[in-house]
């Protein structure tokens, strides 16, 4: 059951696009919305390769779990969205360069994806909260 919901936001990650929060705190988990590579300070894409906007992505994603009280080394569950599939090896090595923890998040990553924007990756994210609210 749930006892209650609470809302994250951080002025350090992108203002939500839509009807949605960037993070949403239950049960002891925090919920990241998908994040693109957009830099909170000018509202635009990072820059023009997967890997640009895949690091950025992940600073945003940190960002939003320090603001709920978590951590990027605690996120269990990720999924990636990638525009083209052939962009893979290079968002995975941005990725790669994140996580260098002994236990990796368990993770999904598919193409084909038309993403808002015309960005090229898209990353959301579940992790536990520091203290297990």
């Amino acid at each position: 059951m749930v006892d209650k919901l609470e809302e994250v936001a951080t002025a350090y990650a992108p203002a939500a696009l839509g009807a949605y929060s960037q993070a949403v705190k239950a049960n002891g988990f925090v919920f990241v919305s998908g994040q693109l590579g957009i830099d909170p300070h000018t509202g635009e894409l990072a820059g023009p390769s997967a890997g640009e906007q895949t690091a950025q992505a992940l600073k945003n994603i940190k960002h939003i779990l320090d603001a709920a009280g978590s951590g990027i080394e605690n996120i269990v569950r990720a999924t990636i969205y990638m525009k083209n599939v052939d962009d893979f090896k290079e968002i995975d090595g941005e990725y790669a360069k994140v996580f260098i923890g002994s236990v990796k998040p368990a993770r999904v990553a598919f193409g084909g994806n038309n993403i808002p924007k015309g960005a090229l990756v898209e990353i959301d994210a579940i992790a536990v909260l520091n203290d297990a609210e």
